[in-house]
């Protein structure tokens, strides 16, 4: 039986059931039947201007129905789909698609001139067209092709996407990720997050990404469920479209910025079975806030471009704010320590290493830095440092690049970040190391005040003298009115160092 990822999650849906819901209803909402056709159509499309099985599709678009379906459609036809963040410059495109090597590149009509080029340079073949609408030239060259395909042979170890990781350290590295394993994690969290035919889903996320391209979609097919599918996250409208659906999955922002909107009630909130977040940490205030607003305890979970999702807090039993729960069936997470690799006690911090049918093949055309991160056992470093607790849930403290040594002590931002978080006044925050003098690194806590809010720095270092070791209080607190965030809602410490590189340094020049 071929192992083609379409053939899989196609193979739970009702042909009459709905697939994609738009809000407006127009005729860009589909059935199952209705999206085989398409997908069809737009396979052989990719048939006709020449991709074979294993050749790349680079598509830099804006999230539409068509956009989706032809990822679907890319699968179905044995090629590797490789979706581009939007915000995406010619001139960062240029690395991708020349380091891909793609056999066709999708854009926007408004960016086809500019990017025309750029894909002419990187010996792309064909370039085609697609807006958010349909668009472009993607549905004339479709619309000629026939409703019917033959889904393309596959095995489990073949590829199925790449992904390319942010690259906030050097160059962007493209994760290979077959179709067993997608499918591994579009089977198992079907399962151990009750998804049913009957659910339908508000898919408010981007689909550049893992969390709306994969999780989201994928898991959602393999249970033959519906989408309600809208263009982009509006916190008004998706309290609205609640009456017409019973899942969420969103970023932390995502929750946040619902807990500013009115309409947000126990009552609005009555319809959905579950509310799911992921992509960076929610604060357990923000967390606390929603379960007291709504009557929903958000479902945390934790997973990273290279694996899909690698853990998740339980349906059913206690969803611990602060932690993202236990390791999926069939994934084995453990703590090491970072420099040596050696298994970490119970309860000590470490880095976390995981194995599965999850954890991707291994970086494009990069085997040195592939054998880099992996363990001579087979266990991927996620980079991630973490812990598991007496109970078996794991606590995320923080990427290991984001560790602050302050006086040679660590100091995991996510500790701080807690204490700050529960102040009242403090909306949100974000702990970094800056460079000094004499400590090597100095805490710093960055803090978006809560609307109307005059908290200011004494009342800060008040609250937190007796909450955390002294090392651990930050140095300094600088309030911002905004956080620079990626598409996913991260927020980017990277551009907060660099923001307050000099601050203690113009200290020592003033004094």
């Amino acid at each position: 039986m071929s192992a083609n990822l379409f053939t899989r999650l196609a193979a739970a849906g009702d042909p009459a059931a709905p697939f994609i819901v738009t809000p407006d209803g127009t005729t860009l909402s589909y059935s199952y039947a209705g999206m085989r056709a398409r997908t069809a159509q737009l396979a052989n499309m990719l048939v006709a201007v020449g991709v074979a099985p294993g050749d790349r599709v680079a598509a830099q678009t804006e999230k539409g129905v068509d956009a989706l379906l032809l990822y679907l459609a890319a699968v179905r036809a044995g090629a590797v789909f490789l979706p581009l963040n939007t915000a995406y410059t010619p001139a960062e495109l240029d690395y991708f698609l020349g380091d891909a090597e793609p056999r066709l590149f999708v854009c926007g009509r408004a960016a086809e001139a500019a990017l025309a080029p750029v894909a002419r340079k990187a010996g792309v073949a064909a370039l085609l067209t697609l807006d958010a609408d349909g668009g472009g030239t993607v549905a004339g060259a479709a619309a000629a092709q026939s409703p019917e395909f033959a889904d393309v042979l596959r095995s489990g170890d073949d590829l199925a996407a790449i992904l390319y990781t942010s690259g906030t350290t050097g160059r962007s590295k493209g994760a290979m990720l077959s179709h067993d394993n997608l499918w591994s994690n579009a089977a198992t969290l079907k399962d151990i997050w009750h998804f049913t035919a009957a659910d339908r889903l508000i898919h408010a996320l981007p689909i550049y990404h893992v969390h709306g391209l994969f999780v989201a979609t994928n898991t959602v097919m393999a249970a033959g469920a519906a989408m309600l599918f809208l263009p982009r996250f509006d916190a008004r409208g998706i309290v609205a479209a609640m009456g017409d659906a019973n899942v969420l999955m969103g970023v932390p922002t995502f929750y946040s910025r619902l807990l500013d909107e009115p309409a947000l009630t126990e009552e609005a909130a009555r319809g959905m079975r579950l509310f799911v977040s992921g992509s960076a940490p929610l604060s357990a205030e923000v967390h606390r806030r929603f379960r007291v607003r709504t009557g929903h305890a958000v479902l945390e979970r934790y997973g990273m471009t290279e694996t899909g999702m690698i853990t998740s807090n339980p349906y059913d039993g206690d969803r611990i704010a602060g932690t993202v729960g236990f390791p999926l069936p069939d994934v084995s997470v453990r703590i090491a320590d970072q420099a040596t690799g050696a298994i970490s006690a119970q309860g000590e911090v470490g880095m976390i290493e995981v194995k599965g049918p999850n954890v991707f093949k291994g970086y494009w055309r990069k085997p040195e830095k592939t054998a880099e991160e992996f363990r001579a056992d087979g266990y991927f470093v996620t980079g991630d440092l973490g812990r598991i607790d007496d109970r078996g849930y794991v606590h995320i403290v923080g990427r290991a690049k984001d560790l602050v040594i302050s006086g040679g002590l660590n100091v995991y931002p996510a500790e701080v970040e807690d204490a700050l978080d529960a102040l009242p006044g403090v909306a949100e925050s974000a702990v970094i190391g800056v460079p000094h003098a004499d400590l090597g690194e100095a805490v710093v806590a960055v803090v978006r005040r809560e609307g109307g809010s005059a908290i200011d720095e004494a009342a800060i270092g008040a609250a937190l003298r007796d909450r955390l070791a002294r090392f651990k209080q930050p140095k300094a607190v600088r309030f911002v009115d905004e956080m620079p965030r990626n598409a996913m809602g991260k927020i980017q410490k990277k551009a907060l160092r660099e923001r307050f590189a000099g601050l203690f340094a113009a200290a020592e020049v003033a004094s």
